[in-house]
Parts: C-alpha cells; structure tokens; sequence
C-alpha cells in the first residue's frame, strides 16, 4: 500500500524488522540512523538498543541493565549515539556499539520544578510544573550540533531546553511553563539543523518552536496536533509524527507537501499507526516511524512497533 503523494510518496515494508526469536520491542521510543543506514532503535524491551540494517536484518544490540524508561535519542556528529532515560533523569553518550562514554545529569535526582508525577493523570501531572529548572527533570530529547555543542530538551517534569559543550558543561537554558513563544507544554524532543537552530515540538501546545542557538524565540508552526518527534534531511524537508495517529511533511518554509496517517479506529491492532512517537529518514529518504503503542494503549504491536515506509523513485 502506497502513502503520501507526488514526490513525496512512500510504499509500507510490511515486517521490516526481523526481531529475533520471542524479543518484543513494547515501544520503539526512538528511532536514529547512522552513515551507513543502519537503524538503531531505542526501545522499552528487554535490549533497549536493536540495531538493524536498512533491509531490517537484525545486527547486535545493547543497553541491557542501563535504562529505568528509554525516551529519546539522538547521532552525534563523532559517531557516538545519545539516549535519554526520563525516570532516571539523566542523558547518556555511547559509542555505535554501546560503550558508555559520558553522562549528563544526576541519576534519579530530578531539579526541583514542582512537578509531581502523577501517572494516572498525566495532564494534571503537567499543571504542577511551576517553573523551569536547571537539569534534569524527565529529559525527552537529545540532539547534537555540528560543533558537538549539545542540546537536550527536559520535557515531562520541566520546561526546558539545555544547551552543553561537547565537554558537558551546562552553558545555558531556556523555557519555562506556558504558552506563549518561548514557553512550554511538553518539550517531547529535539532537532538542530544546519544553522543551529533549535526545533523543538511543544506536545501539548501542539506547536514546533524553533529558536537561534542562543534561544532566542524565532518561529512556530501550528499545523499539528500532539507533535512528538522531527527529523530535517539535508534539502530541509522537515517531517513531522504526531501522536494524533499521522505523519506529515513539509518544505523548509512550512508548506504541507505530503501527509498520511488514520484515527485508531475499533481495530487497534491492525490500524495503520496507533501512537507515532519517533520519525527517522535514511539517506535514500526512506521514513521509520516508531511507536508507543503498549505505554499508550497496552498493545503490544510485535514488528510492527516500528514501520519503514519506502520512498517511491
């Protein structure tokens, strides 16, 4: 089955990923690929990272005992990969084949924003951030400037982005609870383009906030509902999953060129997305989107946690 359109249309790979044996997935919280079109999957089963070829063959995986809950991810510049535990509230740095590098943050002592977790009522939770706060509390993203300049956005407890050397030292934060331009509602994750600019999707403000590298307040796009991950190619297309069950794409200045996707419908389990969470795009331009299907929903969804989406030349 065919999705998108004119130059931006895409067929399904049905069962892209062949996971090994009885292994699950649960979530596929992040999805990140490397020079080599290999994709690394961060996710809430037993092997947090799965490493896969651009075919779907599984190659290695690790993180094993490092993680309390996965969320976002991010390719360094020197071929290292970042991940962001948000209950442990902190970010780690890897090498491509899991040796832990770095780590920025104090494990399990979150800042203090206010913020009581409470997950049985996760809006309520979000009112009681009271004011943004130095690092961490539940960091949701990650990315990394060509410099190796770091930015993290620190989403479910706070208000945040951050902004570290390559060395890890903190050099400046922005955000605070709101809606206005320059506050938050949910920084769920985190993009740096070619200008170091920052893009940052504000989830429950249903907005992409883009701001200089010294955050200063820029831009918004609004054609969104819940956005919750982006990736920028190298010509700026920008595409967009938005836990609203769609995925959409579009130019550098804003202009919807393509956009798929359906509401959960009674079948849940054959729907075509139930809680895109994650989007990646490989150097051929063929899009991976990756859910949360069994954190939203209790589904777990298999292979189909993750789908690849093959661009039609």
């Amino acid at each position: 089955m065919t999705y998108g359109n004119g130059q931006y249309t895409y067929e399904l790979v049905d069962g892209w990923a062949k996971l090994p044996g009885e292994w699950t997935f649960k979530d596929v919280c992040s999805v990140t690929t490397d020079a080599q079109d290999r994709v690394y999957l961060l996710n809430r089963g037993e092997h947090p990272v799965a490493v896969f070829d651009r075919e779907g063959n599984f190659l290695y995986s690790w993180g094993e005992d490092l993680f309390a809950r996965a969320h976002g991810s991010g390719m360094g510049r020197d071929g290292s990969i970042y991940c962001t535990d948000d209950i442990l509230h902190v970010v780690y740095k890897f090498t491509l084949e899991g040796k832990l590098l770095q780590t920025l943050g104090n494990k399990r002592q979150p800042s203090d924003t206010g913020y009581a977790a409470d997950h049985t009522d996760f809006f309520w939770s979000l009112t009681t951030i009271a004011r943004g706060a130095p690092p961490f509390n539940r960091p949701t993203g990650v990315a990394v400037a060509g410099s190796g300049v770091i930015y993290v956005s620190d989403g479910y407890g706070n208000a945040r982005v951050h902004k570290f050397s390559p060395e890890g030292e903190l050099l400046l934060s922005w955000g605070e609870p709101g809606y206005e331009p320059g506050h938050f509602r949910l920084p769920h994750d985190i993009w740096v383009d070619r200008q170091e600019r920052v893009w940052v999707p504000d989830r429950e403000n249903s907005r992409i906030q883009v701001f200089s590298a010294q955050g200063e307040f820029l831009a918004q796009w609004e054609d969104f509902i819940r956005p919750t991950d982006l990736f920028i190619d190298e010509e700026g297309t920008v595409y967009v999953c938005e836990l609203c069950e769609r995925v959409s794409i579009f130019n550098s200045d804003g202009q919807l060129l393509a956009r798929w996707g359906n509401g959960a419908g009674k079948d849940m389990a054959k729907t075509l997305f139930i809680a895109p969470h994650t989007i990646a795009v490989d150097s051929r331009g063929d899009v991976y989107v990756g859910e949360v299907s069994y954190t939203g929903n209790g589904i777990d969804r298999g292979a189909r946690t993750v789908q690849k989406f093959a661009r039609k030349t």
